[in-house]
């Protein structure tokens, strides 16, 4: 599995899903169960990876903005969802985050079925329900991918007062009235 790969999964599943978080969850285990064990794990390093370049002060602060609020689970959530939208849209959005005015309508983004799709598709593919050192989050975290702990967010810290000169688009579309 190579991130090229992963972005079609990701892509597919959205396209089946058509904008139906449960279906995408649904389309993105049936998709993985079809693969060797070694790309069901190299899926969950992928998305482990990309966790944890998205996180970014900028993409708090358009959390921050379009929320209102942010804390731990609802930020890994939300990146979560960022992945869940397509390469383009999380490429997009690590480059300028306000360009994620043009994709949300609605406030609170979150994906946390995400993070379990590679271990669903493992189990089913393995037949084992109780989730052990060879499961796909194990041997991630084995490999220092922990998206939870251990990484610095990367980028500026910013104050709330920032936050209207920053994400201009964002804040006027979601910010307070």
């Amino acid at each position: 599995m190579n991130k090229t790969a992963f972005w079609q999964i990701i892509e597919s599943a959205k396209a089946e899903a058509q904008g139906d978080q449960q279906v995408q969850e649904q389309a993105l285990i049936s998709s993985l169960e079809k693969l060797d064990l070694e790309q069901i794990v190299e899926f969950e390093c992928i998305l482990r990876e990309y966790l944890i370049e998205a996180d970014h002060y900028n993409i708090i602060a358009a959390q921050k903005i379009i929320d209102g609020y942010v804390s731990d689970d609802p930020y890994l959530y939300f990146r979560c969802w960022l992945i869940g939208q397509g390469e383009t849209v999380f490429t997009n959005a690590l480059h300028t985050p306000d360009s994620l005015a043009s994709v949300i309508e609605d406030p609170y983004q979150d994906f946390e079925a995400l993070l379990y799709v590679a271990t669903e598709a493992f189990g089913k593919r393995t037949g084992r329900t109780e989730e052990d050192d060879s499961f796909p989050r194990a041997l991630a975290s084995e490999r220092g991918l922990n998206y939870d702990f251990g990484s610095e967010t990367k980028g500026e810290d910013w104050t709330e007062n920032q936050l209207p000169k920053m994400l201009p688009k964002l804040w006027k579309k979601f910010g307070p009235i």
